[in-house]
């Protein structure tokens, strides 16, 4: 069953990448109601392997400026949310409640080259599934990667197996701040049957 064309809007054809945002609070509990939608998409092996830091406050805002891009530092300042889209390189850990019909532990356990690219890979799909999850509950988006990973581990993962790997500010956009819809491309283009 496909969705109504209504749903299809709001999750893709209309929805945008935002710069600028209202001054409109977006509440804990939407943010919960968020995640718990995402943490449905399918990740191999249930591996779930992101973790989200929901920047919200003053404090936290200030300790992630610093790592920002220039061109980036007014729309994540002035956004009610920046979640910091990231991956825990121990994910693995959690495999036996996660994947119990199966020893999946030992497939990354002391391999850290497939560890590394099963929760980098994964975590950007989960990344992916935060922002339809965002767009679902009626959040306006701007995914970005503009910014410096290394202090924003420092700033937020010191001590941990977490790595950041982009980031998406949240809240309800402000139309005056979006660019033209940029081209995209054509089936044709970007896809062949075989």
């Amino acid at each position: 069953m496909n969705l109504e064309s209504a749903a299809l809007d709001q999750l893709f054809r209309s929805a945008r990448s935002h710069n600028a945002w209202q001054d409109r609070p977006v509440p804990d509990t939407k943010l919960q109601e968020l995640y718990d939608l995402l943490k449905y998409g399918p990740t191999s092996a249930n591996s779930s392997p992101a973790r989200f830091v929901f920047v919200r406050t003053a404090e936290g805002k200030a300790k992630l400026k610093g790592a920002l891009s220039e061109g980036n530092i007014a729309k994540t300042m002035t956004a009610p949310v920046t979640v910091i889209v990231a991956h825990d390189t121990r994910f693995y850990d959690e495999l036996p409640k996660l994947f119990p019909h199966a020893d999946a532990r030992s497939w990354f356990a002391g391999n850290d080259a497939l560890a590394e690219v099963t929760a980098f890979r994964n975590g950007t799909l989960q990344g992916a599934y935060l922002i339809l999850a965002a767009r679902a509950v009626g959040l306006d988006t701007g995914a970005m990667s503009g910014f410096d990973n290394a202090k924003v581990d420092e700033a937020f993962f010191a001590g941990t197996g977490w790595k950041s790997n982009f980031l998406v500010n949240l809240g309800y956009g402000d139309d005056s701040g979006l660019f033209p819809r940029s081209p995209r491309l054509s089936f044709d283009e970007a896809a062949r049957l075989e």
